[in-house]
Parts: structure tokens; sequence; C-alpha cells
């Protein structure tokens, strides 16, 4: 025997039948080449073969034929998870675009406030209150009313009044 050192561990090399084979001094063996398939072979043909329940055997041979019912029920399962699937993604979509209509049709009506404010706050300041009054006066004839001319109207919280009969003076 021949011995050879590798990385600090000592290894003895034996020759026999055309095998290679090394052996590490702490007992270990390791095997090379074709020797150690042909062990791997030999074991699985030593073990002896567990019996299989008549439970699994049922079921393997179940396994093993699908009939048509079974092929068909499938299918139909298959066809059944794809309709739904369709159907929830085309409602998602649906979802998705409300979303974004919804979106534009908020921008929309926030432009038309801002639109609708910038007209208010032209048009008020445009009107000359001073000039509304010296016309009424002047031309339309109009006067101020008198202390005793006014008359009030209780407010009960509501946004108009009905008037039943005629307001006596």
């Amino acid at each position: 025997m021949a011995s050879k050192t590798t990385s600090g561990r000592r290894y003895e090399t034996t020759k026999y039948s055309g095998n290679s084979h090394m052996e590490r001094t702490d007992g270990r063996a390791y095997v090379y080449g074709s020797a150690a398939r042909q062990a791997d072979i030999r074991r699985q043909l030593d073990e002896p073969r567990k019996q299989l329940s008549h439970t699994t055997r049922k079921n393997r041979e179940r396994a093993r034929h699908m009939n048509f019912a079974y092929v068909l029920f499938l299918c139909l399962a298959m066809a059944v998870t794809g309709y739904v699937l369709i159907g929830y993604i085309r409602l998602e979509s649906g979802i998705t675009t409300s979303v974004k209509k919804i979106a534009s049709l908020e921008n929309q009506v926030n432009t038309l406030k801002v639109e609708n404010d910038e007209n208010l706050s032209r048009i008020e300041s445009a009107v000359d209150l001073e000039e509304i009054r010296r016309i009424a006066i002047t031309e339309l004839g109009m006067v101020y009313a008198a202390q005793g001319q006014i008359v009030e109207i209780p407010d009960e919280g509501s946004d108009y009044v009905r008037q039943y009969t005629e307001i006596q003076k």
C-alpha cells in the first residue's frame, strides 16, 4: 500500500479488481469509479420490498385509470373556473374605468366651481351700488320707506314665508 497526504490528512490507497479505492486512516472509506454504482444497485436489490396495504394499492390503481366521467368533471370545473375568473377580471376592469371616470368628473366639477367663483367675484365687483341708487331715486322716482311703512315678519327658521292673508297697514 502506498500512503498519500493531502491537506494534512493521511490516506492509504489499495488497488483491487480494477477499481480504485481510497481509505482514510480513521476507518471510513470512499469508493470511486464503477464500484460505487454497483454497490448502490446491489443494496437496492438486496433490500426487501415493502408490502403495500390494500387501500394504498386501490388508490394507486384509481389514480392510474381516469374514466371519462372524471375527465369530463375536471374539464367542466376548469371551464367554470375560467368563466368566473373572466367575469372577475371584467368587473375589476369596470371598476377601474368607473374610478377614472369619477376622477375626471370631479376634476371638471372643481374647474367649474373655480370658474363660477371667478365670474361671481367679477360680477360683484362690476356692480356699482351708488349708480343703482341714483337711477332708482332720480329716474324711477323711488323713495326710502318711512318708519311706519316697514312690516317685519318673524323668521321661523325656514327659507321662505307664505302669506295667507293681506298684510294690514
